[in-house]
C-alpha cells in the first residue's frame, strides 16, 4: 500500500522503502514521522533533499511483500526512534558540535599559534588540513595570514601569497570570499615585500571590486611603503583616495607625509601637513614635534617664505578661522629661530612674546554637539531617564558649572568619600559670579550608599535637592552622560579629572569635543592647603600659526596635568 505523504521533512529513499507495509506497520510510522522537524545542516543529522516523486517511484517498485518491509522496519526501527531526539539538539550541543568538527578544532589550534607567534606550526596544520580535505573558512585564512604578515621571514612572504592564490581561486565548493581583515594582512604582506603599488591596489580592489569599506589601517601599508621609498606623488594619491572615501588621516599618517614632504622640499605640502595637524591632532607627539624642529632647522625652510604679503587678507583669514591661525602659507623669508619653550598663565611664549590666542567655538557647533550628544545618550541610556534629565535641566538650569561627583568623591581616596564632595562643591561655588551652588550629579547608588547615612551627610543632599544643586541618576545609568549633557547645554564649566578618554567619548567621534573639553574642564588637585582648581587656560593649547607668520607648536604631557607643557617656538631671526 503506498502512502500518501506530504513532503514536511527529509527522508532518504531507503527509509521511504519502509512506507509500503500494512495499516499496523503504516501507523506507527506515521506516528514516528509526525515528530520529525525540519534537519538543521549544522548538526549533521540531515539527509540530502530529493524529487518527493521519484522517492515514492523507488518505494513502490521495492515493495514486493509485508514481510519485506517488516525485515526494512527492524532494519530502520533504532534510526528512526533516535531522529527525533537528534534533530532537537540545543544551541549548545551545535556549538560544541562545530567546535569538535575537524574545522572548529583546526581553529582553535591555529588561535593557539596565534598567541604564541608560531608560523612554523600553523603552516603545518594547515598542509596537514589540505591532505585530509578539511574545509577552511576565513577565520582559517585569516589566522594563517596574520601569521605570514607577522613572521618578517621569507616563508612567510611565500607562503603568505600562496595560501591567500588558493584562497580567492578556489572553486564553488572551496573558494572563500575574503573580508576587510583579510585585504588588510595582505596589504600588510605586500608591503613587506616592498610593494607598496600591490598593497594599494588591494584597497582599490577591496573598495571598488568587492565593495568593502576600507578602515584607516588598511591603507596604512601602502601609504608607509610609498613613503619609505620617497615616492611622494603616490604617497598624496593614497592620502587623497582616502579622503575620497571619508577615512581621516591620524598623527602618524600625517606625520609619514610631512616626513616624505620635507624628504623631496615639497615646501607647500609641509605647510598642508602642518595645517592638517592643526586641525586633527591639535597637540604632537615627540616624534612629531621633533620633524617639525628639523624642518624648519632646514636650509629649505629658509628660503621659502612671502617676502610681500597683503596683511589686510591675511587678518581677514584669521577672523574666518576662528583666530589662531590664517592659511594662506609661509610669510616672511630668511633662517628660523627654533626652540623648546613654555608659556606663562597668560599664554606668553617665554621666548619670542608672541600671546597665544583663545581660538573660537562656533555657537551653532555647541547647539549641534548638544543635540547629537543627546541621540546618543538616548540610545545607550533608558530614553524616558535620559529625557526626564534634559527637562529637568531645562527647568532648573542653566548652571554656572556642573561636577562630576562620583570622580571627586575619589579625588583622595579608591573609595568615595562624601566629605571630599562637599568640599570641591564648596570650592567650585566660589567659581560662580552670583555665588550660585554647581550643579552637582550623582549616580543614586552614592546618594544611598552606606557613607551618606548620616544626618549631616542627608541634609546637605536635601539642601542641595531643594536648591536644584542635585541630579541623582538612576539604576543602571551611566553618570557621564548626565553631567556632560548638563554642561554642554548649559555652556558652562565641568569640574572632574575624567580625562574623556574611554569609549563613551570615543563614541563622539567629532573634532569638536576636544576643543569645547580644553575650553570648560576644570580639573582639581590636593595639597596642604587643600583643594587646589587648575581652570581652563585663556589660550588655546593647539597649533598656532600667527599674523606675523610665525609658529608655536604644542607637545603632548599625558594625564599629569600640573607637567608644564612644552612647546615648539619657530620665528624668523629677520622678524
Amino acid at each position: 500500500m503506498l502512502l500518501n505523504l506530504k513532503p514536511t521533512f527529509n527522508l532518504s529513499p531507503s527509509l521511504l522503502k519502509t512506507l509500503f507495509i500494512t495499516k499496523k506497520t503504516s501507523s506507527f510510522l506515521l506516528n514516528r514521522s509526525r515528530s520529525l522537524k525540519p534537519i538543521n545542516p549544522i548538526t549533521q543529522f540531515g539527509f540530502r533533499p530529493r524529487k518527493w516523486s521519484q522517492h515514492l517511484c523507488t518505494a513502490a517498485a521495492a515493495a514486493k511483500s509485508a514481510d519485506d518491509g517488516a525485515i526494512l522496519i527492524r532494519k530502520r526501527r533504532s534510526h528512526v526512534t533516535n531522529q527525533p531526539q537528534q534533530l532537537q539538539m540545543s544551541g549548545k550541543a551545535e556549538k560544541r558540535a562545530r567546535r569538535e568538527s575537524p574545522s572548529g578544532i583546526l581553529l582553535s589550534h591555529l588561535c593557539r599559534c596565534s598567541k604564541e607567534s608560531n608560523t612554523e606550526e600553523a603552516l603545518r596544520l594547515y598542509d596537514e588540513a589540505l591532505l585530509n580535505n578539511v574545509p577552511l573558512n576565513v577565520e582559517h585564512y585569516n589566522k594563517l595570514l596574520y601569521l605570514c604578515s607577522s613572521s618578517n621571514t621569507n616563508l612567510g612572504l611565500k607562503r603568505g601569497f600562496e595560501i591567500y592564490k588558493r584562497m580567492e581561486s578556489g572553486n564553488n565548493d572551496t573558494k572563500v570570499v575574503p573580508n576587510e581583515a583579510t585585504f588588510t594582512t595582505m596589504a600588510r604582506l605586500a608591503a613587506a615585500r616592498e610593494d607598496p603599488e600591490l598593497a594599494f591596489d588591494l584597497v582599490k580592489k577591496m573598495k571598488e571590486g568587492c565593495g568593502i569599506s576600507p578602515r584607516l589601517r588598511s591603507y596604512v601599508p601602502a601609504l608607509s611603503g610609498f613613503c619609505k621609498k620617497g615616492m611622494a606623488d603616490k604617497a598624496y594619491e593614497v592620502d587623497s583616495y582616502m579622503i575620497d572615501n571619508g577615512v581621516a588621516a591620524e598623527e602618524d599618517e600625517l606625520s609619514m607625509l610631512l616626513q616624505v614632504s620635507f624628504d623631496t622640499k615639497r615646501e607647500d605640502k609641509v605647510y598642508e601637513m602642518l595645517q592638517r595637524l592643526r586641525a586633527t591632532v591639535r597637540q604632537v607627539s615627540e616624534d612629531t614635534a621633533t620633524l617639525v624642529e628639523d624642518w624648519f632647522k632646514s636650509d629649505c625652510a629658509k628660503g621659502v617664505g612671502k617676502v610681500k604679503w597683503d596683511a589686510g587678507k591675511v587678518k581677514e583669514a584669521v577672523v574666518k578661522g576662528g583666530g589662531g591661525w590664517h592659511g594662506q602659507g609661509w610669510l616672511g623669508n630668511g633662517r628660523w629661530k627654533v626652540v623648546r619653550t613654555e608659556m606663562d598663565e597668560k599664554g606668553v611664549c617665554q621666548c619670542c612674546g608672541e600671546k597665544l590666542v583663545s581660538v573660537d567655538i562656533d555657537p551653532l557647533e555647541t547647539e549641534n554637539f548638544a543635540t547629537s550628544l543627546s541621540t546618543l545618550a538616548c540610545q545607550r541610556e533608558t530614553r524616558a531617564d535620559f529625557l526626564m534629565f534634559q527637562e529637568w535641566v531645562q527647568k532648573h538650569g542653566p548652571f554656572d558649572a556642573v561636577v562630576d561627583g562620583a570622580n571627586l568623591g575619589h579625588i583622595k581616596k579608591n573609595y568615595f568619600d562624601f566629605n571630599e564632595l562637599k568640599s570641591a562643591v564648596n570650592s567650585a561655588r566660589k567659581l560662580s559670579p552670583s555665588n550660585k551652588l554647581p550643579l552637582v550629579i550623582l549616580h543614586s547608588c552614592r546618594v544611598k550608599g552606606r557613607d551618606n547615612g548620616n544626618s549631616r551627610n542627608k541634609t546637605t543632599l536635601q539642601h542641595w535637592k531643594e536648591s536644584g544643586a542635585l541630579y541623582v541618576t538612576p539604576h543602571g545609568s551611566n553618570d557621564d552622560w548626565y553631567w556632560l549633557y548638563a554642561a554642554i547645554s548649559s555652556k558652562c564649566l565641568v569640574v572632574t579629572n575624567d580625562e574623556m578618554r574611554d569609549h563613551l567619548f570615543a563614541l563622539l567621534g567629532t573634532s569638536f569635543f576636544p576643543r569645547w573639553k580644553e575650553k570648560h574642564q576644570v580639573r582639581v588637585s590636593v595639597s596642604r592647603e587643600g583643594l587646589k582648581f587648575h581652570m581652563p587656560p585663556p589660550y588655546s593649547i593647539v597649533i598656532q600659526e600667527s599674523e606675523q607668520g610665525s609658529w608655536h607648536v604644542p607637545t603632548v604631557t599625558g594625564d599629569d596635568f600640573e607637567t608644564r607643557r612644552q612647546w615648539v617656538c619657530a620665528t624668523r631671526t629677520n622678524s
